[in-house]
């Protein structure tokens, strides 16, 4: 320990430090492995890990990636070192505790660009830097117990990792506080109070105060002690799961939780767990409850055990709702997003207004109960939840039992309502016709020329679509990028957004909302994540700008600003409105906007105007040159919410009608508008699979002026010149 500590936080050490060692891992080249081949030896140390669910150990990516630069980490073998059983007493070494080693498989590394582009030798590695191994044996061992806070606590805390001060691996901890945070809360700062070794990379950093693992030690000071680590809640970014599957991060957290909940119920033996700790460290200064109106450890083991029982939620943005709904207000957005029942949890701590933290989190569990699953519960889960709520409401008040009890009658009717509805249209039609777009929140991307200069201001947010029209929350923005950076600057927010809006049944819209001179960027080329493009991934539309400029409102055809009884006053906001309501219902038409048998045309005004409402206007030329940049513009302005543009090929010598026959049947067999995103998304799938027949749509774009999503009237602001 280091001198200077308070007595609450040498016992909370004292009782913490047996636990964590005994599941902290050293990290090294496997058995018998390609880096020691025929021999049983581990070999040096590369780092350490440790695990925080049932075969499975969290380390650093650069532990994984020692002595394999050229090495692919993902699927990558490494040796596992670790404690087989829990002491009884005293810390590995104890009796009752076994030394063993196992083979570990690299399942991911995060950020998933490290497999492209990794650092040079003694270069920092990229932010989270993280590595999840799959153990490849049953093997018995303890697991921590990770935060649940979305942001750490700056107090006191005690790293582990492995280390050769006796000339041995072992096992050792020593105690520093946080001062701060780096990488847009990726990372943690660790106060200079003691030496980082090497080989403690990859080790938990454990919160004294809560008996929480915070961190991942990352990385140690040339110049003297003190160094970085990586939060846990980086995990949430691990790669989202294809459609109607259960992602690695909520598999990972559910086998965490149950492991707990199962060790707190177990009476076999009389070893101390998580729990049991939590219970016997010290109270916490300045606690503005001073123990009460939390819930006790036990309380909130079962809590975390119940909620993993049951079906994750649908979307992040449903855990989002429900935690509203008790504080009040909204979440704090930081990223990243809460994925699971229990991230919301840690979205409850010190809740506004004076509200007990244990009322706040019985509210959220009794909605949660009645909330909409990804798939039915197992029997009885949901209502075992209920009933565990109200035998722990028992210890509070009265009035909060009473109202638990009318939320959860009000949550029963309104789930069979949802449910009668559902069947409804399951009989008569669904709600969203098959093909069109989910009617759910959407990522709302927008770029902004920097003056005459070629940078470009960038936002990334949530939409929240046709439930809270308009309602945005950002989620990043940035200033001054070249569109060759765009890509780059781009990958974490849009990764970040998707996570928030993408259900366990469909992805989430990504809108772009860029003036028409920009319609050519390729953002539906880009990768976020999987190394598939986004337009393969999910459906990509193009959106003119928010904020009102020259060429008709600025908020699309019917945006926030604009109410029916404006119809009137702006006869364009009604003609956009009568042609988005036919379009969607088609049949549909196409029309050559900027092209007139392979030779450039500008539309006039009044012949736009004179066609068909189910006419879809087709442009086949470069969107930031004339004349297809002014026919975009007028088309917009004689109200079509729907029109076609593309990036013409790099040979200007290609014709363009395999790309007006392609579209032509595309629109015939699609019949109606509502399903264009979706069918584009299709065709990208299909020219990305190496289908010849799909190779027209190569560079096709779809403006999609839903007045159901409106954009923001307000641009942010530039940043310095």
């Amino acid at each position: 320990m280091t001198d200077g500590r308070t007595t609450g936080t040498a016992r909370a050490f004292e009782l913490l430090e047996p636990l964590v060692q005994a599941a902290t891992v050293r990290v090294h080249a496997p058995p018998g492995g390609y880096d020691n081949p025929g021999s049983h030896r581990t070999g040096p140390t590369w780092g350490s890990g440790f695990f925080i669910a049932p075969g499975w150990v969290l380390t650093c990516a650069h532990v994984v990636g020692e002595g394999g630069a050229a090495v692919r980490l993902t699927g990558r073998e490494v040796g596992i070192t670790f404690h087989s059983g829990r002491p009884r007493h005293g810390g590995p070494g104890a009796p009752g505790a076994v030394t063993g080693t196992v083979t570990g498989r690299v399942e991911c590394v995060l950020p998933e660009r490290l497999e492209e582009r990794r650092p040079g030798r003694h270069a920092l590695w990229d932010l989270p830097d993280l590595a999840l191994i799959r153990v490849l044996a049953p093997v018995s061992h303890t697991c921590v117990w990770l935060t649940d806070r979305s942001r750490p606590r700056f107090d006191e805390v005690a790293y582990f990792g492995c280390t050769e001060d006796l000339g041995t691996p072992e096992i050792t901890g020593r105690t520093t506080r946080l001062r701060g945070t780096a990488g847009n809360g990726a990372a943690i700062r660790l106060a200079d109070d003691d030496e980082i070794d090497p080989g403690m990379s990859g080790g938990p950093v454990v919160d004294l105060a809560r008996g929480e693992v915070v961190g991942v030690v990352k990385a140690r000071r040339h110049t003297g002690g003190g160094g970085l680590a990586v939060s846990v809640v980086q995990l949430r970014t691990l790669p989202m799961p294809a459609r109607g599957q259960t992602g690695l991060y909520r598999r990972i957290m559910q086998a965490h939780d149950l492991y707990h909940y199962d060790q707190h119920l177990s009476d076999l033996d009389n070893r101390r767990t998580w729990t049991d700790l939590h219970g016997e460290l010290p109270p916490q200064e300045h606690d503005p409850y001073g123990g009460r109106g939390r819930l006790t450890p036990g309380e909130r083991t079962t809590l975390c055990g119940l909620l993993a029982e049951l079906p994750p939620p649908s979307s992040s943005e449903a855990v989002r709702a429900l935690v509203e709904a008790v504080r009040g207000e909204e979440p704090d957005p930081q990223p990243p997003a809460p994925l699971s029942w229990r991230d919301g949890l840690g979205l409850l701590h010190d809740p506004p207004g004076g509200t007990g933290e244990a009322a706040a989190m019985l509210r959220y569990a009794t909605d949660v109960s009645v909330a909409e699953y990804r798939e039915p519960p197992t029997p009885g889960a949901d209502e075992e939840l209920w009933d565990w709520v109200r035998a722990t409401a028992e210890r509070l008040w009265r009035p909060l039992r009473r109202e638990l009890g009318e939320r959860h009658e009000r949550g029963l009717a309104e789930r069979e309502r949802r449910r009668r509805a559902s069947a409804g249209r399951t009989a008569g039609g669904p709600a969203r016709r098959a093909g069109g777009l989910p009617p759910g929140a959407s990522v709302l991307l927008e770029v902004w020329a920097h003056g005459w200069e070629h940078l470009y201001d960038w936002r990334v947010s949530v939409l929240a679509g046709p439930a809270h029209p308009g309602r945005l929350t950002p989620v990043d923005s940035g200033v001054r990028a070249t569109v060759a950076a765009l890509p780059e600057r781009l990958r974490a927010p849009l990764a970040e957004a998707f996570r928030r809006c993408d259900t366990h049944v469909a992805a989430a819209l990504l809108e772009v909302a860029v003036a028409p001179e920009l319609f050519g960027l390729a953002v539906e080329d880009w990768v976020v994540s999987g190394g598939v493009p986004l337009g393969v991934q999910r459906p990509v539309v193009l959106r003119h700008p928010g904020g009102r400029g020259d060429h008709g409102p600025g908020t699309g055809p019917a945006g926030p600003d604009t109410h029916p009884a404006d119809h009137e006053a702006d006869p364009g906001a009604g003609r956009s409105a009568a042609r988005w309501a036919r379009v969607q219902a088609g049949p549909l038409q196409d029309e050559r906007a900027d092209c007139a048998g392979g030779r450039p045309r500008a539309p006039s005004a009044a012949w736009l105007s004179g066609l068909p409402d189910t006419t879809v206007p087709v442009h086949c030329r470069a969107a930031d040159q004339e004349p297809t940049l002014g026919s975009l513009h007028a088309v917009r302005d004689a109200g079509y919410g729907v029109a076609v543009t593309r990036r013409p090929p790099p040979d200007p010598g290609v014709s363009c009608a395999p790309f007006h026959r392609g579209l032509r049947e595309e629109l015939a067999d699609a019949g109606r508008a509502d399903v264009l995103p979706v069918r584009l998304q299709t065709l990208r799938g299909r020219a990305y699979g190496s289908d010849p027949d799909a190779y027209w749509a190569a560079g096709a774009g779809l403006v999609w002026e839903d007045p159901a999503r409106p954009l923001p009237d307000v641009e942010p602001l530039h940043g310095d010149l």
